[in-house]
């Protein structure tokens, strides 16, 4: 039986997005959205735990057994992966938005990606 896929908020989105590329610790997710969103979006530490735990929840993203070495870790650190489950939803929720921008671009609201 097929999971029914869960809305996304914005802010969980940009979790899956950060953990798209390869698993990061709380602090790395947090930096990544930040630079990502060139500072439009940021997170507290506060929010994202209370994202992970959902995401963690619904199967989206996991506790990540792998761990850098030893030297460059920081065994406090609890480092996340994305699912493929997660994927999964990641790439609905990316095929959403580009029907989203092709309407904007048909309707002359973007062009060549700048907003006129």
């Amino acid at each position: 039986m097929k999971r029914p896929e869960p809305k996304l908020s914005e802010s969980a989105f940009r979790v899956l997005l950060a953990l798209a590329d390869h698993d990061k610790h709380g602090w790395a997710i947090l930096k990544d959205i930040e630079e990502s969103s060139g500072g439009g979006a940021r997170l507290s530490a506060g929010t994202l735990y209370g994202l992970l735990k959902r995401l963690l929840d619904q199967g989206l993203v996991a506790e990540s057994a792998e761990r850098p070495p030893q030297r460059w870790d920081d065994e406090r650190r609890r480092y996340y992966t994305l699912t493929e489950h997660g994927r999964g939803v990641a790439r609905l929720e990316v095929e959403k938005l580009e029907r989203t921008l092709q309407t904007a671009r048909r309707r002359g609201l973007l062009v060549d990606g700048v907003t006129s």
